[in-house]
């Protein structure tokens, strides 16, 4: 086999490393093994696959894994550890993630005529090169698990983990038994970000915090001021959830955890309370009943009509501002005769007014026609 033939595959993997369809694929095939794996952010199963698989094809074109690779297979493997993915369930996600890639890259192969002894060499030093990567992957893993057990915050982690999953365990300091705790929790998975946080959500008194199911959570006693996190409102978004004693708690991670999903999918960050999202969480969880609504109570708009977008969102501005003039022009950088003039038009257009005081059933009109303007809002953007 000459070096033109072999350089074919080289060529095929260095192609597809940078394609993002394949690099999903790659990644769901991860998420899909491991329940542990599928568990963490999206993003985070990403990152590590776009990195190895650029790495291997690095390896393939310098004939082996340098030091970078290297480090990046150490960094995921470390990673892992600390996120409290198991090493076993770490590398099913990793070899079926691996497996796909093959699949892909021989299926792609055969069909532009690549001769078959050309893709069994280069799948065969792919196997070389993730075996190399697979040892320091488990190395790192186990490094990091060591020195997590060989100290005092792992114990209080591990109790942090039992608590927010409802298992029995006996609440020691710094919590007490007796006392109540805010239950935080994030999408932030990277162990680095995650540090940086840490501090100011236990400022406050006696808490603990780390990593559970991929994500930074905690129990502290008190909530940072306002402003103080991340110093700024665009920081990553947490909920909060009101003080339980620790043996309560569970209900209150599962209610943060939906309330997060809610949140971060209408864009919100920073630090938020958990009944603040309560409505916002609850219609999240009814797509279904939240499209009928779109699809009734907006009828007369058309989401291809830039004004109409416009009149919905200032709909839901004033639904928002308990149906005051000012302080919606105030949000919107309006003035106040146009929002009067938006509000007029679109109740002309759907037929229906946003506030009905008189009609018995104010507060449910309105929360209903808040639902549907944000689902059909929802429908408009990219």
């Amino acid at each position: 086999m000459d070096a033109s033939e072999s350089d074919r595959f080289l060529r095929l993997l260095i192609e597809h490393a940078d394609d993002p369809a394949v690099l999903e694929e790659t990644a769901g095939a991860a998420r899909s093994r491991s329940e542990p794996v599928a568990a963490l952010p999206v993003e985070e199963t990403r990152r590590h696959t776009r990195a190895l698989v650029r790495g291997v094809a690095a390896a393939l074109r310098g004939g082996g894994p340098g030091e970078d690779v290297l480090a990046a297979a150490e960094r995921l493997g470390s990673d892992r550890a600390r996120q409290g993915v198991p090493v076993a369930a770490f590398l099913d996600g990793f070899q079926a993630g691996r497996a796909h890639l093959v699949r892909t890259l021989i299926a792609e192969g055969r069909r532009l005529g690549v001769p078959d002894a050309v893709l069994l060499d280069g799948v065969t030093r792919i196997d070389e090169i993730t075996t190399a990567l697979v040892h320091r992957m488990v190395h790192a893993h186990r490094v990091a698990e060591l020195e997590m057990a060989r100290t005092e915050r792992e114990g209080r982690v591990q109790m942090l983990r039992q608590l927010l999953h409802g298992e029995p365990v006996p609440v020691l300091a710094p919590l007490d038994p007796s006392g109540g705790y805010h239950c935080v929790v994030s999408d932030v998975s990277d162990p680095a970000v995650a540090a940086r946080l840490e501090p100011l959500l236990c400022a406050g008194g006696p808490a603990l915090c780390g990593l559970v199911d991929g994500r930074l959570a905690a129990l502290v006693a008190r909530l940072p001021a306002p402003g103080t996190m991340a110093g700024r409102p665009a920081g990553p978004l947490l909920v909060a959830a009101p003080p339980a004693p620790p043996a309560g708690i569970a209900p209150m991670y599962a209610l943060g955890r939906r309330a997060l999903r809610a949140g971060a999918a209408a864009g919100m960050t920073g630090l938020r309370g958990l009944t603040e999202l309560a409505l916002l969480t609850a219609t999240e969880a009814e797509p279904e009943l939240g499209r009928l609504l779109a699809a009734e109570l907006p009828a007369g708009l058309d989401p291809d009509d830039p004004f109409h977008v416009e009149l919905a969102e200032t709909g839901l501005a004033y639904l928002d501002h308990g149906g005051r003039i000012e302080p919606t022009a105030a949000a919107l950088h309006v003035h106040g005769n146009t929002v009067k003039y938006r509000i007029r038009r679109l109740q002309e257009l759907t037929g229906r007014p946003l506030l009905d005081p008189s009609s018995g059933a104010a507060v449910s009109r309105a929360a209903n026609w808040w639902w549907a303007l944000h689902r059909w809002l929802a429908g408009t953007r990219p």
